[in-house]
């Protein structure tokens, strides 16, 4: 039986492994019984314990939206957790001391013009709330060591999450089509993946409806003015330091990260 002072511990350990960069064994070998509600609970502690410390949440991020990955984790849906306005990069500079074992993926985000709140918001009503979308990257990270992780590891761990890097080209959501639009990823000037928009649970905006859904279990909402990273088109290319990346979406442009 996991109790929830196991719960707390384990939130401590990862908050911890952020605060120090070093990394812990992973959660679930363990704990077999963890469940994904209960890793919610372990990332919601460190949420919290985030803003009470003065960190801002402006978004969220959503994982696993591939079948690919999906039948790698085991599982039938994605993730997601929570971006603060400390990981937004302003430079499109990555200090690599602050990661362990980053690496990178090309996505589509969307920000927000209105409050969405599920159950029950459809596609449609995804469209109507975005105000535009931009191309980003997302440098993930774990706490986990060698990145030894299942569904529940990463979910306790904020979604393997660390750091965005968001382009300057936005675009009203309907000028883009959410199906075919590709991207390019390349990493220190070769390419190194492509993939299209309907990679991500056959469109992004399906994934942002289906996290507005999943919010709603635990009482959140997608709120005006939030990031929301839609998931990676590609699967994800590890960085080490000196690495420079960059995503070529069709008509919304690029965005590139620098690795110092």
């Amino acid at each position: 039986m996991i109790s929830d002072r196991d719960l707390k511990d384990l939130a401590d350990q990862l908050f911890d492994s952020q605060r120090i960069k070093k990394p812990i064994d992973p959660l679930t070998p363990r704990y077999p019984d963890l469940t994904i509600e209960m890793a919610y609970k372990i990332q919601m502690q460190n949420v919290n314990r985030r803003v009470e410390g003065g960190e801002r949440i402006i978004g969220k991020k959503i994982g696993l939206t591939s079948s690919a990955m999906q039948e790698m984790f085991g599982v039938y849906e994605p993730d997601y957790g929570h971006i603060f306005h400390t990981m937004l990069l302003a430079k499109n500079e990555l200090l690599s001391t602050e990661v362990l074992q980053p690496k990178a993926e090309g996505e589509i985000a969307f920000v927000m013009r209105e409050d969405i709140q599920g159950p029950g918001v459809t596609p449609l009503d995804v469209i109507r709330a975005t105000d535009y979308i931009v191309p980003a990257i997302e440098i993930i990270d774990s706490r986990v060591k060698d990145w030894k992780i299942k569904i529940q590891d990463t979910i306790a761990d904020n979604a393997s999450s660390a750091y965005i890097a968001i382009g300057t080209k936005a675009l009203p959501l309907k000028e883009v089509d959410m199906f075919s639009t590709g991207m390019v990823f390349c990493k220190n000037g070769e390419v190194v993946s492509t993939g299209a928009a309907a990679a991500v649970m056959g469109s992004p905006v399906n994934s942002v409806a289906w996290l507005a859904n999943r919010l709603a279990e635990f009482g959140i909402g997608i709120r005006r003015g939030e990031i929301i990273l839609s998931g990676s088109l590609v699967s994800a290319v590890s960085l080490d330091r000196g690495d420079v990346v960059e995503a070529v979406f069709d008509r919304l442009g690029s965005v590139f990260l620098r690795v110092v």
